[in-house]
């Protein structure tokens, strides 16, 4: 199964975001990306890609003992930037960053213990990815227009292990579906 592990923003976050995401949508040329669902929005911490079946149980326990050692934190959803050349727009975050970042280095730990091949280490950056492109486009006008926002803060009390099922019907603009799988407390939040 297709695994990462992720943040998930509360209703009121999204709720938020949404609204942003609305004006960034009338914008001139939004019609040409590809728009992420408000169901699909999280801040990936490890990206672990096909996970055989019979190593979920020890990726799952070992991110239970990552965020258990990790304490709860506060972020806000905050201003935005581009991967590619446009071909990724995302919002960014404030806050607790460097706990944020810390709980990705373990979650990609927990990964690489467990037997997950995880690939090559990558400097995390915390984005939550609202749009894509298949080609490189110019997102500058979103980037701007994301600049001046600031989502309501909250606290981020765990950690989710997220499956995702890519489309497979071929219908132009299905989207992928997220299911938490598991979802393990921060420190003493549990």
């Amino acid at each position: 199964m297709r695994l990462f592990a992720a943040v998930l923003p509360p209703e009121d976050v999204t709720a938020a975001l949404a609204a942003e995401v609305a004006v960034l949508r009338s914008l001139p040329g939004a019609e040409g990306l590809r728009w992420t669902g408000r169901p699909g929005w999280h801040l990936t911490l490890a990206f672990y890609g096909e996970v055989d079946d019979e190593l979920v149980p020890e990726l799952s326990a070992r991110l239970a003992r990552a965020a258990h050692r990790t304490a709860p934190f506060e972020l806000a959803l905050r201003g935005g930037g581009q991967f590619g050349r446009g071909r990724a727009l995302w919002a960014g975050a404030e806050g607790g960053l460097a706990t944020l970042r810390l709980l990705a280095g373990r979650a990609e730990a927990a990964g690489r213990r467990a037997g997950v091949a995880t690939g090559e280490h990558r400097r995390y950056q915390p984005h939550l990815t609202l749009a894509r492109s298949r080609q490189a486009c110019d997102v500058r006008p979103y980037v701007e227009a994301l600049a001046g926002f600031t989502g309501p803060t909250w606290t981020v009390t765990d950690l989710a292990l997220v499956r995702s099922h890519l489309p497979e019907s071929g219908v132009p603009g299905e989207q992928p579906r997220y299911e938490a799988v598991a979802r393990s407390p921060l420190g003493s939040s549990g």
